[in-house]
């Protein structure tokens, strides 16, 4: 009988009954991203009657931005330069306004700037604290009225073209 003990013993002590632990993550970057329309990467203002030069013109881009944020979000916009320069003459950037607004997909309760001046400094157009997949920002911009740019004509010139480049960005908040 003390065999069949031992035996069991000795049996008994190769198996081993119990629990092992696995800890899972779920762990979530952030991602932002944010491009603009291929068919609306130039924009123009153009000046052309009267009426323009006194009143301003301005050009409405339809979900000009997509953009994709897992989370809150800013897109903010600047200007190269202070200035839009050709030769010796030059146009203030911030005479140039920009308007933004909720596109086809709109992110829910985002808040949309009204009326922000150009400006080589970054400027905020949306804020939200939802993020969104694909979703879309209309971007109106409109040059002065006053007959600000009167003077900016350059004879020879058709049309005298005055550029800078605008950089779109999109950050977490």
């Amino acid at each position: 009988m003390k065999k069949c003990i031992l035996a069991s013993v000795a049996l008994l002590g190769f198996i081993t009954i119990g629990a092992q632990n696995v800890t899972l993550n779920v762990r979530l970057k952030p991602i932002q991203t944010l491009v603009v329309n291929n068919s609306q990467k130039i924009v123009n203002l153009d000046y052309v009657t009267k009426d323009d030069y006194a009143n301003g013109v301005s050009s409405l881009n339809a979900d000009h931005l997509t953009i994709f944020s897992t989370g809150g979000f800013q897109v903010k916009v600047k200007a190269a330069n202070a200035a839009l320069q050709n030769g010796g003459k030059n146009i203030q950037a911030n005479t140039i306004q920009l308007k933004a607004s909720a596109g086809t997909d709109a992110v829910n309760g985002a808040q949309y700037a009204q009326g922000t001046t150009l400006s080589a400094n970054e400027t905020t157009l949306v804020t939200s604290t939802a993020g969104g997949v694909n979703k879309k920002i209309s971007i109106e911009y409109k040059g002065a009225g006053g007959n600000a740019y009167i003077d900016n004509y350059i004879a020879g010139q058709d049309p005298t073209v005055y550029t800078t480049e605008l950089t779109y960005t999109i950050i977490a908040q």
